[in-house]
């Protein structure tokens, strides 16, 4: 089954996370829609969004991302085919039960951090009714509202420095948006909670969502999309566990205070080795990645002014695939980013 992709992208939810492909989708698919393919593996996930391209081409989609708030994304949007969270349930996520205990882990380790008092509060609280829902897509559709609910609120849209002041200073700014970082959580959250709702679909297809290193698939598909965190030419990769390890820490709840680096000011995840972000190590990632499927269809999204080059990507690749296709997006502007670089997809065939 096909649905018309650009209709079901349009109801896809709105994201400010750094790295979404989400305004590139409409020519993603017009890049790669010659192709023969059924099943494929979306390998690093991140937001959903082309996973949910893929999905809206009818193909059997399998989406994975090493992080594991991204990989809720993926069990609400791509797995989930059906499940949505009722108006009844929303009410109860918002609310404070007599029979529920209440934990207070951000509250008590977040001061004065990245959200207010009450805030934290409202994030414990909610955080736990959620474990109250008798669905596993629910409560992933949940939690996707909640991350979201985190993120939008946020100064930059990220959990990089404790710097909640630049929230609530009475200043005039030449960046963000006040009215949106004063709106309540509970407005926010019932926006997402909609937006998630509306982007459930089903394709007739047996979709999955992972929560693995790419490396640890061990299946065959006919294509596989690789979209790595990005090198930029300078050598400097980006490291989304350190831009969102609150996110990561709301999946990880009842272990978040063994898994946070205390010396932190903004009580960041301990480090974690991340071989996509490290110059000396990217090469032979991408080599070992390639052979790994090389049996299949191998699509790479990268950005021209990164490491490694798309002529070394390039050279890789031919060394398993005889055809080699590139297509450059010119006119695509990345966010936060000042220098000028295009979005380029390779294909080996």
């Amino acid at each position: 089954m096909r649905i018309k992709s650009s209709n079901q992208i349009h109801l896809f939810p709105s994201t400010r996370y750094q790295g979404s492909k989400l305004k590139l989708v409409t020519w993603l698919e017009e890049s790669l829609k010659h192709l023969n393919f059924h099943t494929v593996l979306d390998g690093f996930s991140g937001t959903g969004s082309v996973s949910c391209m893929f999905k809206a081409m009818g193909k059997q989609v399998t989406s994975n991302d090493i992080l594991k708030f991204n990989f809720h994304t993926g069990l609400a949007l791509i797995e989930n085919d059906s499940a949505k969270i009722s108006d009844n349930e929303i009410d109860f996520l918002l609310k404070r039960h007599d029979h529920i205990k209440y934990p207070s882990f951000i509250s008590e380790t977040f001061t004065d951090i990245y959200f207010t008092d009450e805030e934290n509060q409202w994030i414990d609280t909610v955080r736990e009714n959620i474990n109250h829902l008798d669905n596993k897509y629910k409560k992933s559709l949940a939690l996707f509202a909640l991350f979201q609910s985190c993120i939008i609120k946020r100064p930059f849209n990220l959990f990089h420095r404790k710097n909640l002041y630049i929230r609530l200073s009475n200043v005039k700014r030449n960046f963000g948006n006040k009215t949106t970082w004063d709106t309540s959580f509970e407005v926010h959250f019932k926006k997402f909670i909609e937006e998630g709702n509306r982007a459930v679909f089903s394709n007739n297809q047996k979709n999955r969502a992972l929560n693995m290193d790419i490396f640890d698939i061990d299946e065959h598909f006919d294509l596989v999309y690789i979209d790595t965190p990005y090198i930029s030419g300078k050598g400097v990769g980006v490291n989304y566990l350190d831009f969102y390890h609150f996110l990561e820490g709301l999946v990880n709840y009842s272990s978040w205070h063994d898994l946070i680096d205390y010396k932190s000011k903004h009580r960041k995840l301990k480090h974690k080795v991340n071989i996509w972000g490290n110059r000396n190590e990217i090469y032979k990632a991408f080599d070992r990645l390639f052979d790994k499927f090389k049996e299949s269809i191998l699509v790479v999204s990268y950005r021209s002014d990164g490491i490694p080059s798309i002529e070394e990507l390039k050279n890789l690749l031919k060394k398993y695939k005889s055809h080699i296709e590139e297509i450059r997006h010119k006119n695509y502007k990345y966010v936060l980013s000042h220098s000028k670089s295009e979005e380029v997809l390779l294909t080996g065939i």
